[in-house]
């Protein structure tokens, strides 16, 4: 057991003190209208997304979170809501949309749109890991790869992934 709990202290010490990998790392394809979303090493969660519509912009690059907000108004666009903001360029946020019917094309002035409860989930994994430990990358296309998924039914504490 002792052996168990000190392999577990090691690799989450190995995953938090790592300064060139972010823990999540947020993978925005503008091209397919899909965020990957990857968690400790592991692929964790593939969603639908809307960015900007003709007219608009959503920037591309490598970001870091740089502020969040449980519920956010715009001032820009007429107090529209924005329920688990996470801004990651100037006024750029990733956030949640009621127009869910939406998701999968362009639809946005600029913003990353999720549906509600996938928004939750990234903001709980900001909350939980730190704005610091979180990579959002966007571009016009998808990642170059991506890591596995994690077996089903695999936890740390878990034998067989432990020794």
């Amino acid at each position: 057991m002792y052996v168990r709990v000190l392999t577990l202290s090691l690799m989450l010490f190995v995953v938090y003190t790592s300064s060139k990998a972010a823990v999540v790392d947020v993978h925005i394809d503008i091209k397919t209208q899909k965020m990957d979303v990857v968690v400790a090493g592991f692929h964790e969660y593939n969603w639908n997304i809307s960015s900007a519509r003709r007219g608009y912009k959503t920037p591309t690059g490598k970001f870091r979170v740089n502020w969040m907000t449980p519920m956010h108004y715009s001032e820009q666009y007429e107090y529209s809501p924005m329920p688990h903001s996470i801004f990651f360029h100037e006024g750029y946020a990733i956030h949640a949309t009621n127009e869910t019917h939406r998701l999968g094309r362009p639809a946005s002035h600029g913003c990353v749109r999720l549906s509600p409860e996938n928004a939750e989930i990234l903001y709980s994994l900001v909350e939980l890991y730190g704005m610091g430990e979180i990579q959002i990358v966007v571009k016009n296309g998808p990642p170059k790869e991506l890591p596995p998924t994690r077996p089903k039914g695999w936890t740390m504490m878990d034998e067989e992934y432990t020794h």
